[in-house]
């Protein structure tokens, strides 16, 4: 008996709807039924690339016209909120890129709709994937490395002015939030995803080498509810490219240190009885879906979960819930700047 595909509805076609795009069209169980953008002809190069979609430039028609399973919000972060409530208000399930929403109350409400609504709503935590990621979930969650004292995350990444000056709302406060938002929501959910909750916070940032409104550098010292202390260093300003994006592990019995630009490879491991295992591939590699050549990404696995998920197996997606504790933290984290 052949399955019925899960049909998708992207909204936002810039730099990750198209990866979401190429994602979709490489999946055997999902079908793309329609795109939107306010640019429509960037809409229709999409559209026509990936053969004929459907597209839209207005978000509220594409809703009321389309037979779509899941709407994937990738928008500007400032949209994210909105357009993920109006599509749970239309009955649509809503898979929304990170951050969340640029406040923990908006998140609060993008939850609160879902229940009402009966509906699912995901965020994009693609990173929970990544090899090196998993293996020191497992070895924490069997407490492997015993007490955990602290953790040293490193972002170290570059972003030249035009990154900024080609965007209309990168770098500015009320629309994009800031780097912990854009560059280190991810770092950030990792961190709480291991060690709980942020509980204290205390940060210093500048903006040292951009014309732009938000900071692109910052240090701050964390600590999480499982006691563990954390170093948290985030910029933008690292010469000509991305240097790594890194977390060091400290605990009783052992030290992790994941490494590479992406979290994508294992720098050290040192665990007391608990080797490496043997035979892994451990170096996520750049993604390549069909159209589509990505940087190092787990979009599919996102997708693949959340398909799983609407066809009634029983497997961890990330949802609202465990989505809005990265922004509670990031707002716990500007709230401590001095």
């Amino acid at each position: 008996m052949k399955m019925s595909k899960i049909k998708f509805a992207i909204v936002g076609c810039g730099s990750i709807g198209k990866r979401h795009i190429a994602v979709l069209d490489a999946d055997k169980e999902a079908e793309i039924v329609a795109i939107c953008d306010l640019d429509i002809t960037k809409a229709n190069e999409l559209a026509n690339l990936y053969g004929g979609i459907k597209c839209y430039q207005s978000y509220t028609k594409m809703l009321s016209e389309v037979d779509a399973d899941i709407i994937n919000v990738v928008t500007p972060h400032f949209l994210h909120a909105e357009m993920t409530v109006e599509a749970l208000n239309k009955g649509f399930n809503v898979l929304v890129e990170k951050p969340m929403a640029l406040s923990s109350a908006d998140c609060e409400r993008m939850n609160n709709e879902a229940i009402k609504n009966s509906k699912k709503l995901w965020v994009v935590k693609q990173n929970r994937y990544n090899v090196p990621i998993k293996l020191a979930k497992q070895a924490l969650v069997e407490e492997r490395l015993g007490k955990i004292f602290m953790v040293k995350c490193d972002i170290l990444w570059n972003r030249y002015q035009g990154y900024y000056d080609e965007s209309p709302w990168r770098g500015k406060k009320q629309l994009e939030g800031g780097a912990l938002y854009t560059q280190a929501s991810h770092f950030i959910d990792l961190l709480v995803w291991w060690f709980g909750d942020l509980i204290e916070s205390q940060c210093k940032m500048e903006t040292l080498n951009h014309q732009i409104e938000t900071e692109d550098s910052g240090i701050a010292v964390l600590k999480f509810s499982n006691g563990t202390l954390g170093n948290f260093i985030w910029t933008t300003c690292v010469y000509n490219k991305n240097y790594e994006g890194s977390i060091t592990i400290i605990g009783e019995k052992g030290t992790i240190k994941i490494g590479g630009q992406y979290l994508n490879k294992i720098e050290y491991w040192d665990v007391k009885g608990y080797p490496l295992p043997e035979g892994i591939e451990f170096t996520d590699k750049p993604n390549a879906y069909g159209k589509y050549q990505g940087t190092s990404s787990n979009h599919d696995k996102v997708i693949r979960s959340i398909i799983a998920q609407i066809k009634g197996k029983n497997v961890d997606a990330v949802d609202g819930y465990e989505g809005i504790k990265s922004i509670k933290a990031i707002e716990m984290m500007y709230g401590s700047t001095k």
